[in-house]
């Protein structure tokens, strides 16, 4: 567990201090908000440029806000299928329904532009809190959650400069450790198989490093646009034999995805070939499946329960008014050892 920060309060930036920050009256910004038209130019430009600077959201419910809560919580997830969110959106649900909050749900789908068009939305009806996933977002994402004051929770990733709260673990730390493990079983043959999603590219980037330090520089790498996908597992193995023809010692292939790596080993089974004598394969997640592929998938586990609940909870901790001990939550990962790979002896 690391703890960080226990600045407690934020507070929101108003209508007046965009009025303050324009040289105009509160009712002129009021105006350009609600009647731009009625509104002289040079003034919309003023204002307009104060907005940006303070990251000002306009509460369009502020009339009926004004005297209670809207016991909603919004979170938004990169994606819905991969049961790695599932699991935290679950866990978020449960506990935040039994303190009678609703969840509002929005996917981002990886991008951050995306993220900040739903961000713009959901501050405008000023929920109780915001729970996202990963710390990285735009410029103009950071100054409006920041600016509204309202209680923000990041997951799946640390960082050094989180928003307010925070939930999660080194994406770096477990490329890191995936590579010493296998490095120390004996592999020297690495093929790296991954999707653009940032905080999967610094495990990768980790990853590499890692076995850089070791001597073992030449790792095969792929990647793909998109969500992961079965498929890429299959292509991406007939593209690494098909370049690397003739018998050699095994592949290890390391997968960003436990999906992608499924599709390793269907292709492995497709083309005769024993695992892990003649190929190994290393997947990211321990999704429901993993310990019930053939064979049995290696696999770095990540609690997403224990992420859901945990960034439930300091959310509930903050709205309570409760002094926070910490408001950074390492929850760590482990590597799970199956029969995909050698030198194994079951779960540690």
């Amino acid at each position: 567990m690391a703890a960080q920060g226990k600045e407690q309060a934020r507070t929101a930036v108003t209508l007046s201090d965009v009025a303050r920050l324009a040289g105009v009256a509160p009712m002129t910004v009021s105006r350009y908000l609600n009647q731009p038209d009625a509104v002289r130019e040079a003034t919309r430009l003023k204002v307009r440029r104060a907005i940006e600077q303070t990251g000002y959201v306009h509460n369009r419910l502020a009339g009926s806000l004004k005297s209670s809560r809207t016991r909603l919580v919004a979170l938004v997830v990169p994606m819905v299928t991969n049961p790695l969110f599932s699991d935290t959106f679950q866990a978020i649900n449960e506990r935040l329904a039994k303190a009678g909050y609703q969840v509002l749900l929005g996917v981002s789908g990886y991008q951050s532009q995306q993220e900040q068009d739903l961000l713009e939305v959901i501050l405008s009806r000023r929920p109780d809190g915001i729970i996202l996933t990963g710390t990285m977002h735009t410029t103009a994402s950071r100054n409006r959650l920041r600016a509204t004051g309202v209680p923000v929770v990041e997951t799946w990733d640390l960082s050094d400069e989180p928003i307010d709260m925070l939930v999660g673990f080194s994406h770096e730390r477990a490329g890191r450790e995936v590579a010493r493990t296998l490095a120390g079983q004996g592999y020297r043959r690495f093929a790296l198989f991954a999707v653009d999603d940032p905080r999967g590219l610094r495990r990768a980037d980790s990853f590499v490093a890692t076995l850089a330090e070791q001597d073992i520089g030449d790792v095969y790498r792929q990647t793909w646009q998109g969500l992961p996908a079965l498929e890429q597992g299959r292509v991406g193995l007939r593209q690494l034999l098909r370049e690397n023809p003739g018998e050699q010692a095994p592949w290890m292939v390391v997968c960003t995805s436990d999906t992608i790596a499924q599709g390793v080993l269907t292709e492995a089974a497709a083309r005769g070939l024993r695992v892990p004598e003649q190929l190994a394969v290393m997947g990211f997640g321990d999704m429901a499946f993993a310990a019930h592929t053939f064979p049995a998938l290696s696999t770095v586990r990540i609690d997403g329960k224990l992420m859901g609940d945990t960034a439930a909870g300091l959310l509930l901790e903050r709205l309570a008014g409760v002094e926070q001990a910490q408001t950074t939550v390492d929850i760590g990962f482990s590597l799970v050892h199956r029969d995909s790979t050698a030198n194994t002896a079951g779960e540690r």
